[in-house]
């Protein structure tokens, strides 16, 4: 594993990061040194392929170029404030940025395969009431280079810089942490564009997968662009009920969501677009529910994650029992659908699904385009 760079929170590096720039604007940092464009493609194998973080060992580069760049440039990862470990394996952690500000990020790992749940904001706008997060307001979103750093701090600590791609643990990205990516759209896709780049990280779009709340407007380009596995945070099978567990669902109302979901570019049987559905006992478990559910998406290339509700403290909602998820469930595969319930993980670390909120609260510059 390469040494990695943490920021300071806050921090007193003035050196610009070079992590999270694309490779048009790392070849324009090169040009303003004067540098041949090959150095551009050795430098990016430096970053992303190597995760090397000291420019002295970059030793494809020459000595006068490695100490400029060591002079005007850092390549920096997020700092670590925080680690936990669960009884599971599953691993948590707070990570600081270079303001001083805090978002969170969980790796869970499975027998020959993990994914990495990253962050885009520092807290959330959405308020959903079933979510940890909702409940700390938006401080801001979070650039390109601190989503990629998550990534690269994780491939750090798992020491998997170098790995081939079939023996790493870390092989799937789930953008489902810490607030909602569509409201930071530019910021998210720079970033995956780098992480998929494959001369750098290379974890492949197919192996991606971008949660969304239903911000419409935003889900098409998701699937022309990138062309990442999308999952919707649905909840509810009315608006009057999904007003009340997902906010935005008054400005986006199911039938523009479900309409943004048919027409998902990419979307078909063998690529289904996976709907997410937080079981909350009496709210929202019912086999009636449950038959509505089939029904809302029988013509959309679906599949279910059922998500046992994962309390933290002065949650308003208790898990449905396992006999009422169990008969949801069935009634969805009866209907011809994969709803697999999500075995919970990380739930003693708060690293579960809905349990994420950082530290950072005294900072509230809500971010531009919030909604």
């Amino acid at each position: 594993m390469s040494g990695a760079a943490p920021m300071d929170a806050p921090s007193t590096d003035r050196r610009t990061n070079l992590i999270g720039l694309s490779r048009d604007e790392l070849a324009g940092v090169m040009a303003g040194m004067g540098e041949k464009p090959f150095r551009v493609k050795q430098l990016w194998h430096w970053l992303y392929h190597r995760g090397e973080s000291d420019f002295a060992r970059m030793t494809t580069l020459g000595k006068p170029l490695r100490e400029k760049l060591a002079r005007r440039h850092a390549a920096a990862r997020p700092r670590v404030v925080r680690e936990q470990v669960s009884k599971d394996s599953s691993r948590k952690w707070l990570f600081g940025f270079a303001d001083g500000n805090e978002a969170e990020c969980v790796f869970i790992p499975e027998e020959d395969r993990g994914a990495l749940c990253i962050s885009t904001q520092v807290g959330c706008t959405l308020t959903c009431p079933f979510c940890h997060t909702g409940t700390q307001r938006l401080v801001r979103n979070l650039e390109a280079g601190e989503i990629v750093g998550q990534v690269m701090a994780a491939r750090d600590a798992l020491a998997e810089w170098g790995t081939p791609a079939g023996g790493r643990l870390m092989s799937n990205i789930v953008v489902m942490g810490m607030g909602e990516p569509l409201l930071n759209y530019d910021q998210v896709a720079k970033a995956l564009t780098v992480i998929m780049d494959g001369d750098g990280i290379a974890i492949s779009k197919r192996r991606i997968t971008l949660s969304t709340s239903g911000i419409v407007p935003m889900i098409p380009r998701v699937g022309r662009e990138l062309g990442v596995n999308l999952a919707v945070s649905l909840h509810a099978t009315t608006d009057e009920l999904r007003d009340h567990l997902v906010p935005i669902n008054r400005k986006y109302p199911l039938a523009e969501l479900m309409q943004a979901c048919r027409d998902y570019p990419g979307a078909n049987n063998a690529r289904r677009i996976t709907f997410e559905y937080i079981l909350l006992k009496g709210v929202n478990d019912s086999p009636e529910q449950a038959r509505d559910l089939a029904r809302l998406v029988r013509d959309v290339p679906a599949k279910f994650n059922l998500i046992p509700f994962n309390p933290w403290p002065g949650a308003p909602y208790a898990c449905s029992s396992p006999r009422a998820m169990k008969r949801f469930a069935q009634i969805l595969n009866d209907a011809g659908y994969s709803a697999p319930i999500r075995v919970p993980r990380g739930r003693d670390i708060m690293a579960a699904c809905g349990q994420l909120k950082s530290d950072s609260l005294h900072r509230r510059a809500r971010a531009p385009g919030a909604v």
